[in-house]
């Protein structure tokens, strides 16, 4: 084997563990098909499967074409699209999801928190597309951080309502709460990722060591933004009941009692 030399044994690193998340997820899809009775469960998992060999497509496409920014950005997204499928997996699995019955809390307010939940979902996934892009070379700056202050506005917000009412179960509390955590590292990244690429190493002839660790973080702190908002949106279309619904069934109460 030749000597690895610059981003060789990166490269080469990233694809014996691309290959080992494949068969995983093979090994997943497998079980998940023969011991759980769900239905949509064993079409989770072959979304699963489905996703991470397009995936490998992609990445093979990526280096094929010599890295266009559409298609890197596009193997971006879909590796994080697949972590929030597996995340999900993990959650429908879980003792909690299982043994625990739905609370089915009121949803009042206007939005509703379950729908804030899912705008949240839609503009944590817009913003780490906007900033793919940018990553590689594909768009400008401000499109991304515009999107920033609209998921920071997004996420105060809807965990701002899933907090001060005390009547949310805990399984809506505590994604809400890990969502302002990650929120508030995820900007101290932020910014550390546009000092370290866009001001001190603008000139710098590779990526410098500062550069990678942060850029990287932020990446993967985004990733853990977009899986704990899916968690948040499954959790509350769980636990808690649109007013609409609620009237509704009240109403049909008195019906029949009448």
């Amino acid at each position: 084997m030749p000597h690895m030399v610059g981003g060789v044994k990166f490269e080469h690193g990233h694809r014996m563990l691309a290959e080992l998340v494949g068969l995983l997820t093979i090994a997943l899809t497998i079980w998940i098909w023969r011991a759980d009775a769900r239905r949509w469960m064993k079409w989770l998992a072959a979304t699963a499967l489905a996703t991470v060999i397009a995936q490998g497509v992609l990445g093979g496409l990526t280096v094929l074409f010599f890295l266009p920014w559409w298609i890197s950005s596009a193997h971006a997204t879909l590796a994080q699209s697949f972590f929030c499928i597996v995340v999900s997996l993990a959650l429908f699995t879980s003792r909690g999801w299982l043994e625990t019955a739905p609370a089915r809390i009121m949803d009042s307010g206007s939005p509703s928190v379950r729908t804030l939940s899912l705008l949240c979902v839609a503009s944590i996934l817009v913003q780490l597309i906007l900033g793919a892009a940018f990553r590689h070379s594909g768009m400008k700056l401000l499109p991304h951080l515009i999107s920033a202050a609209v998921v920071t506005a997004l996420l105060i917000w809807t965990s701002s309502r899933v907090l001060t009412n005390h009547a949310m179960p805990r399984a809506v509390r505590r994604p809400a709460n890990f969502l302002l955590g990650l929120l508030l590292l995820q900007l101290c990244l932020g910014l550390a990722s546009y000092l370290t690429r866009v001001q001190w190493g603008a000139d710098a002839a590779q990526p410098q060591l500062a550069m990678v660790v942060s850029t990287v973080a932020h990446v993967i702190v985004g990733a853990l933004l977009l899986a704990t908002s899916i968690v948040l949106a499954i959790e509350t279309r769980r636990h808690l009941a649109s007013a609409s619904r609620s009237v509704s069934d009240e109403s049909l109460g008195k019906v029949v009692t009448a």
